[in-house]
């Protein structure tokens, strides 16, 4: 009688040994998998992103929405900007809810611009920081769509 507890017992414990043991290796290799460096999730994702389609002419400026003459204060000093804007959408239904979020993305630009520098700003580098900033802020407002392109048409720093 001794023995057979015993022994069920050893049984019982073997197999709490063995569920433990295999719990760790499926942590082990699911804690391997998701620890990538940075470079290595960078071209993971850079992998799944599909390329976009390539729009006519047509297409592009109907899916276009501009908004001329933004003016603001620079950050930092007496410098203003005054600067025009063309945003394209992948789509109409993005296109015509840009187009009703107007004041939201005026407002956007408006603070994005009104916290940059004058140095900030300057050159095709400045120009690309500042597109960025745009398509991150605003992007995330659209549910019909997204943004493509930002181009600034026109742009006067005095």
């Amino acid at each position: 009688m001794l023995k057979s507890k015993v022994f069920i017992m050893v049984i019982a414990i073997l197999i709490a040994i063995t569920l433990i043991l295999t719990a760790a290796f499926v942590l082990w290799n699911y804690m391997e998998k998701s620890t990538q460096s940075p470079q290595e999730a960078a071209q993971t994702s850079v992998k799944e992103v599909k390329p976009a389609k390539k729009l006519t002419a047509d297409e592009s400026k109907e899916n276009t929405v501009i908004i001329k003459d933004i003016l603001t204060n620079l950050s930092g000093n007496d410098k203003f900007i005054k600067a025009s804007f063309a945003f394209e959408l992948e789509n109409k239904k993005a296109k015509d809810e840009f187009e009703k979020l107007d004041f939201k993305m005026k407002a956007i630009i408006i603070q994005t611009l009104a916290d940059m520098t004058v140095e900030q700003i300057q050159g095709s580098k400045g120009a690309d920081q500042l597109n960025a900033v745009l398509m991150n802020k605003m992007n995330p407002l659209l549910t019909q769509g997204k943004l493509v392109q930002i181009w600034i048409t026109d742009k006067v720093l005095q």
